[in-house]
């Protein structure tokens, strides 16, 4: 009885397998949905469409964006967190859902377990800009500003938490100086705002900044990489100007509900893989301001656990929450 059991066992974990596999042949049988949790015109945006024309060609089904914005990340998260593990729905995140966990008390899902990572799509320091009414041009100078003028000068963000707030929390911290937040509904509100000169301040995806900095409406005053990036290449990084201690690469990961299978996991992820190697299409990211990554799932998987004790620390030592 006991040899019989065991074979009936490995019966149906062979016919398990063999399923899985098929599955993973026709997807995708219908469109897919890659749920963005911020407003259009951010980089987790603009990220987004740049994947899901080309994710369309290669698939044979319709890839469509879907912006869900709100609470920080958490209203898009969560839509993916309770969506059916078949991959038929992903995510889309930054670096927001590692510190989430840290800045609101009860969140509606748990994480990362509710997720299974994919890829690490791209990467990308923030820049600061200010506005161009602000009298500075160098960070030395926008320094001494703020310690003349103590919590007088404003910086923007896409909201409480958002790697933005959380960059500029950094350096106040490193530099010894304080500014007054501004939290905006997202990234796009958060660029109108400096633009028109509602405040002083802005950390930033570089390719966010970029028009309006070639338009002489912003100074781009650092970038946080360890050395400056062929987008702004006359931008000096923040270990040139002399505050290594803020040094924040900002990443832009591809996850799926927990209970994904595997083979569609790894399905997913060479297919992203290939497309974001594609020669023009890691020209339009790169011009974009982001680095093209590419790490597999399981890396992910490592990296986000690091990030989530980076961040957490910093948090708490700032005492900061949201809710």
């Amino acid at each position: 009885m006991r040899t019989q059991n065991v074979i009936a066992v490995l019966a149906l974990s062979v016919c398990a397998v063999m399923q899985c596999f098929a599955q993973a042949e026709k997807y995708p049988a219908r469109p897919v949905r890659i749920v963005v949790p911020s407003t259009p015109g951010g980089g987790l945006d603009v990220m987004a469409r740049i994947l899901a024309p080309r994710l369309t060609e290669k698939w044979g089904a319709q890839v469509v964006i879907d912006n869900r914005a709100g609470a920080g990340g958490i209203i898009g998260t969560d839509v993916v967190a309770k969506a059916t593990p078949d991959a038929y729905t992903m995510l889309l995140v930054t670096t927001g859902f590692s510190t989430n966990p840290f800045l609101i008390n009860k969140l509606p899902y748990n994480t990362p377990q509710d997720f299974e990572p994919i890829s690490i799509v791209g990467s990308t320091p923030v820049v600061l800009v200010a506005h161009s009414s602000l009298n500075v041009r160098m960070v030395k100078e926008l320094l001494a500003l703020a310690k003349q003028q103590p919590e007088k000068l404003t910086f923007g963000s896409s909201g409480q938490g958002s790697s933005g707030h959380l960059s500029m929390m950094l350096m106040q911290r490193v530099a010894g100086i304080k500014f007054i937040h501004v939290p905006y509904k997202g990234a796009g509100a958060a660029i109108a705002a400096i633009v028109s000169g509602e405040v002083n301040l802005l950390f930033t995806a570089p390719g966010v900044a970029l028009a309006q900095v070639k338009a002489n409406r912003l100074r781009a005053l650092a970038v946080t990489s360890a050395k400056r990036v062929g987008i702004l290449p006359d931008v000096p990084s923040v270990v040139e100007v002399g505050l290594a201690g803020c040094v924040v690469d900002g990443w832009y990961g591809l996850l799926a509900p927990a209970g994904t299978p595997k083979v569609l996991i790894d399905r997913i992820y060479a297919d992203v893989l290939s497309v974001i190697k594609q020669p023009d299409v890691a020209a339009r990211l790169q011009g974009a301001g982001f680095e093209v990554e590419g790490r597999p799932p399981v890396q992910f998987k490592r990296y986000l656990q690091e990030e989530m004790t980076r961040w957490g620390a910093v948090i708490k030592d700032a005492g900061l929450r949201t809710d």
